[in-house]
């Protein structure tokens, strides 16, 4: 199952404000390099990185790395086991399901097509997709590759449908028929970015209705095989057997590995097949163009400006990120158990590729590390320093704690007193260290908090690129009787989703439940909302509960009627 983010004030989708192109090449002399240490000085350092997080366990699924410099490539390697059924290790032959990591190839066909003279970035997709609603608002080709449409994700809409994605395939058809039943946007296209897996499904179904091929067939014939990228392949039926592929497991309260592999053949925003030494051909290409050109390269890396003047940090399938003060150009993908990343310093002339077959492992932060053993010592510290911090009474670190609402999401988040320290969470998070009477940095975060003198609290995001700050106002968090709610206790529709929910009270709590789903237990939070896996906040009329809105991470306020 994909993983929706949590809506949490340290972990918002992409900071927002930075330069306009992400740069994915320098000339060679100007690579900041250190000086090259010996092969297996090099093989033993990146050995360190995998044996540390501990993913080298024969009996255990674990990762497949490659790093190239200039083209070359300088390191390949595989930790842990393709299957632990049969013991299979895996190797850099090794095939993973990319997840996410899926979207730039989907754009880069995009984009071949428009170089072809088939449609336009700036086409209404509703020219091409015609069951899709009118919103009011006009929704080009270019807000589904930056994640500007505003239309809410496929995989949140059918959580919510469903109650559950186990055992139940999901289709390119089942995506579609949900969001066409979508009344609303999560917000007018152009004015937020806000990640959507939705929009790269609906290119991958452009590239199908304007090339009169498959995305599957269209890559093949235009991306994959012109850069010998042979073991690379987008998937379109689940079923279909992909030699050495690396099974995907997730560790379960039991403490055992289960088997955990994507139920669907909705492709575009994902389920794209391919190996480490594969990507790295990408990459290359991404520099030295063989599909495509400059001209496209430079596309998909342009950031994009919002209605409001900032600038998203996402291009077309890619994203700015820095570490150390470095540039990255990256991307990132989770499906049930796998997780991938690749990545490219462009100041340095290197690339990374991390695939993991694992939900718990972190390939971004194995990465990183990765690239730690090629960076040069000299660069900056991952984190911003920590500036002079003060001393405040408990008093007044109390006086701060509290409860407080995103302005425009609804979602609740708690900043508590715990001991003598202020942490962002309820019972556990990270640290807030004053660094005066009333700003803190997140410890370990690049976030500080400024708490204004109406109550309310201003998040800055102070890593790169820099983005608006956000002003979460303070609320009371509720404590409802027995009485109150049972108020809440019925059946509610929503025609949006075709799903019917049946609330009850347990305790002093709501559990939500589908026809097919297992109980949702929601929390109160302020007046007539409820949190869990999702926020719940309940309608009236004449002081009557006559109905909800629901939301998550990436799907805002679908409405639902009650029936009884």
């Amino acid at each position: 199952m994909p993983v929706r983010p949590p809506s949490r004030l340290l972990r918002r989708a992409l900071p927002l404000a930075g330069a306009a192109l992400l740069p994915l090449a320098a000339p060679a002399s100007a690579h900041a390099q250190a000086p090259a240490p010996p092969a297996d000085s090099v093989r033993a350092a990146v050995d360190r990185v995998f044996a540390r997080a501990q993913w080298t366990a024969p009996d255990g699924p674990g990762c497949a790395a490659a790093v190239a410099r200039d083209g070359r490539v300088v390191h390949e390697g595989g930790y842990g086991a393709a299957n632990l059924e049969t013991g299979t290790p895996i190797t850099p032959a090794s095939v993973f399901h990319l997840a996410s990591v899926s979207k730039q190839f989907t754009a880069a066909a995009i984009l071949l097509l428009e170089k072809d003279g088939k449609l336009s970035l700036d086409d209404d997709v509703r020219k091409h997709l015609p069951e899709l609603p009118d919103y009011g608002h006009r929704i080009t080709i270019r807000h589904l590759l930056t994640h500007t449409s505003g239309l809410r994700d496929q995989w949140d809409l059918l959580a919510i449908a469903r109650g559950r994605f186990e055992e139940n395939r999901i289709t390119e058809s089942d995506v579609l028929e949900i969001v066409a039943r979508q009344k609303a946007l999560n917000f007018v296209p152009g004015s937020e970015y806000l990640y959507s897996n939705t929009g790269y499904t609906l290119a991958g179904t452009i590239v199908r209705r304007v090339s009169g091929q498959s995305l599957r067939d269209f890559a093949e014939a235009r991306i994959f095989r012109p850069l010998g990228m042979t073991r690379t392949q987008f998937q379109d039926d689940y079923t279909r057997v992909i030699v050495n592929r690396a099974a995907g497991y997730a560790r379960r309260a039991d403490g055992q590995w289960h088997v955990s592999l994507p139920n669907y053949d909705t492709y575009g925003a994902t389920s794209l097949f391919s190996t480490v030494g594969d990507l790295l051909r990408w990459q290359a290409n991404l520099v030295t163009p063989t599909v495509g050109d400059s001209a496209m390269v430079r596309e998909m890396t342009t950031l994009r400006t919002l209605a409001n003047g900032d600038t998203s940090a996402y291009g077309y399938g890619l994203v700015a990120e820095r570490h150390r003060g470095a540039r990255i150009v990256s991307h990132g993908g989770a499906d049930a158990g796998y997780r991938t990343w690749l990545g490219r310093f462009p100041e340095h002339g290197l690339d990374v590729v991390v695939l993991c077959n694992a939900a718990s492992s972190n390939p971004a932060a194995l990465g990183r590390a990765v690239a730690d053993v090629f960076l040069p010592a000299t660069l900056a510290a991952s984190q911003p320093p920590m500036p002079p911090t003060v001393t405040l009474a408990p008093a007044q670190l109390r006086a701060l704690a509290g409860a407080f609402v995103h302005p425009v999401t609804g979602a609740m988040n708690v900043i508590s007193l715990r001991g003598d320290s202020l942490i962002a969470g309820r019972t556990a998070g990270p640290v807030l260290v004053p660094i005066g009477p009333r700003r803190f940095r997140a410890r370990g975060q690049p976030v500080e908090f400024e708490f204004l003198e109406d109550g309310s609290v201003r998040e800055h995001g102070i890593g790169w690129p820099a983005r608006t700050p956000v002003t979460w106002r303070r609320t009371t968090i509720v404590q409802p009787t027995a009485a109150q709610l049972a108020e809440y206790a019925g059946t509610y529709h929503s025609e949006e989703l075709g799903a019917t929910y049946t609330v009850t009270v347990r305790d002093t709590a709501l559990v939500l439940k589908t026809r097919w789903g297992s109980d949702d237990v929601l929390r109160p939070a302020y007046a007539d909302a409820f949190a869990g896996p999702y926020l719940a906040q309940f309608t009236r009329t004449r002081g009557k509960v006559d109905g909800m809105l629901l939301s998550t991470g990436r799907v805002r306020k679908v409405a639902f009627v009650r029936t009884r």
